[in-house]
């Protein structure tokens, strides 16, 4: 009778159709139906599948299909911002579901995002696979300040640090928190977008780890993680990058409003159809341009031309799905290149991104 009642949840499980679940699950979602999101989900753990699988199976690749949809201008920003929280609550009733419960076994770690990323919803999924996991996690949320993050580490001593960050403009502050963390003698493992595909971003920064997803996350600090001693060097300090010695980095940087400023009054010669924009759209406008130096700037950190490329052909593919003509990017980008011609890394990453666009005529 012991074996027959073990192997009905693994038999339930077996029967669960896991794409239908997420469809329906998307659909509570985009309802903003909070109820029928965890019933969605509560009935997945009533069935048999392990918590662990609802988190990274069901509910992970649902908020993945909400930043898809509204990248491609599907979703409205407002949408995205209830279904996220949505998800965000969802996953705080499952952790209290009693098949979802573990025993602190594994060690401590603080779990947070680096200051200014405030996509925590990937750091709260790590923070909870890794309590099922038999940690005891201090989930310290979004946009954590360096200063802050190594008070709580002096003050709890976890075994390791956990960072997380989606958007790669915050790979300089990431860096100040990876060695404050170290320097403090807690190793720390990264992960999320900002770090890229294959982590080459946690490599250059130094960090004591990479991880693509939770999951690899889980099973990197299973393995064991270590960093350097309290008191010890950090792995990769800022004057280990011999590039940033030329400025280019801290000029952007500290001019980014003024290059923005310079690149508008550009554009509204250059781009005739900005006369007619309407003040919201002369907004959008703005943000675009700030997040093209900002990434501009970024790339000049870590000294990537792929990064800055990757992020521009980004930008266009959205552009182009709301409608933009892709020789406002263009021009944007010739309009920072003139203005930055004493820059040679500068000059030569907008460059870079230019013969990357379509042809549209727009450079000098």
């Amino acid at each position: 009778m012991q074996g027959a009642t073990r192997a009905a949840p693994a038999a339930a499980e077996a029967d669960f159709d896991r794409s239908a679940a997420r469809e329906r699950l998307w659909g509570a979602v985009g309802e903003g139906d909070e109820y029928a999101a965890a019933a969605v989900v509560f009935g997945a753990l009533d069935a048999g599948v392990p918590a662990e699988s609802v988190l990274l199976d069901l509910i992970a690749p649902v908020q993945h299909r909400v930043g898809a949809e509204w990248a491609a201008n599907r979703l409205s920003v407002a949408a995205e911002h209830a279904a996220s929280a949505i998800s965000d609550r969802v996953i705080g009733a499952l952790a209290h579901h009693p098949g979802a419960r573990a025993r602190p076994r594994a060690g401590r770690v603080a779990v947070a995002c680096v200051d200014g990323e405030w996509h925590a919803l990937p750091a709260r999924l790590l923070a909870e696979v890794l309590r099922l996991r038999g940690w005891r996690v201090d989930f310290l949320g979004a946009q954590v300040p360096s200063p802050h993050l190594v008070a709580h580490l002096h003050r709890t001593a976890p075994d390791v640090v956990a960072l997380s960050s989606s958007i790669a403009t915050r790979l300089p502050t990431a860096h100040a928190a990876i060695t404050a963390c170290q320097a403090s003698g807690t190793p720390v493992l990264v992960g999320g977008a900002a770090f890229g595909g294959d982590g080459r971003y946690a490599r250059a920064l130094g960090a004591d780890g990479w991880a693509p997803d939770a999951r690899a996350a889980a099973d990197r600090l299973a393995r064991g993680l270590t960093g350097p001693a309290a008191g010890e060097r950090p792995r990769l300090q800022f004057d280990d990058l011999p590039h940033l010695a030329d400025q280019e980095y801290t000029t952007v940087s500290r001019t980014a409003r003024e290059l923005v400023r310079e690149v508008m009054a550009g554009l509204a010669e250059r781009f005739p159809a900005m006369r007619s924009y309407t003040e919201a759209q002369l907004q959008y406008t703005a943000e675009d341009v700030a997040h093209v130096v900002e990434f501009l700037a970024t790339a000049l950190y870590v000294d990537d031309a792929d990064l800055f490329t990757g992020f521009v052909t980004w930008t266009a593919d959205i552009l182009a799905a709301r409608r933009v003509p892709p020789v406002s990017l263009a021009h944007a980008l010739d309009i920072l290149r003139v203005r930055l011609v004493d820059f040679p890394r500068a000059t030569a990453l907008l460059a870079a991104a230019q013969r990357a666009l379509p042809d549209t005529g727009a450079g000098a």
